[in-house]
């Protein structure tokens, strides 16, 4: 592992997840990776539980991650590979808090994620864990303070020479540089990720792996789907504010 993206989902992770492919920092673990390892979500759920689990199983050839899940766990992976460089994708919290209403929010609320199945049992834990099951249009100040906390949790907990805290729209310069590469003499890759969002919704109710009626076991079937709590996944308290 060489790179860890610390950034929440809807902050051009994958973007940032195919600049990363490019410079060769591939391959970049992202949730839409999920859709290709369903069976990793056991080790997701243990990790949500609190209990420690061996990151190798589930990164193996990755040398990269970025997006949810991982993203939450930033402070157990720069301890568990402290060579890595660390990367926080950040938005503009009211642009990022309507990318993921009008997503992933409104997609849990409409029940368009097949359930069961494991990225939609997943999504709908990691999102209780994370926003306290607190989701819904009237919660939109809540879930903006646990965004800019997470941020401000990971610029508080790592050595400034370990990060970069990044925006895509300033493209190939500052995280080549970061990473000690020269940028490509392309346009960075800006992906438009709320089509890609749609486009996971449509491959999942037209039964991917793991997808209704699939043959992939269901994600957290002994736990319950929301936990309730004012701490991060990782069980870190909230950033004063």
């Amino acid at each position: 592992m060489k790179v860890i993206g610390a950034g929440f989902g809807r902050t051009g992770t994958l973007s940032l997840k195919a600049a990363l492919e490019r410079i060769g920092f591939g391959p970049c673990y992202h949730m839409v990776e999920f859709l290709k390892h369903p069976e990793h979500g056991p080790l997701w759920v243990a990790a949500l539980d609190g209990e420690t689990i061996e990151w190798d199983d589930v990164f193996g050839e990755y040398e990269s991650t970025t997006d949810w899940p991982a993203c939450n766990f930033w402070r157990e992976l720069s301890e568990r590979y402290p060579e890595a460089k660390v990367v926080l994708t950040v938005r503009d919290p009211e642009r990022w808090w309507h990318s993921i209403e009008t997503t992933l929010f409104t997609a849990s609320r409409n029940e368009q994620l097949p359930s069961p199945h494991a990225v939609a049992e997943m999504g709908r834990r990691l999102m209780g864990k994370t926003f306290d099951g607190r989701t819904g249009t009237a919660d939109r100040d809540h879930v903006i303070q646990r965004f800019e906390e997470h941020n401000a949790r990971v610029r508080q907990g790592v050595a400034p020479d370990r990060l970069l805290v990044f925006q895509v729209a300033e493209g190939w310069g500052p995280l080549c540089d970061f990473l000690g590469v020269e940028a490509p003499g392309e346009p960075f890759p800006h992906l438009n990720e709320g089509a890609n969002f749609q486009q996971m919704i449509r491959q999942l109710a037209e039964g991917m792996p793991g997808a209704r009626g699939g043959s992939h076991r269901t994600v957290g079937d002994s736990a319950p789907r929301t936990t309730p709590s004012a701490e991060s996944a990782s069980g870190e308290p909230p950033v004063s504010r």
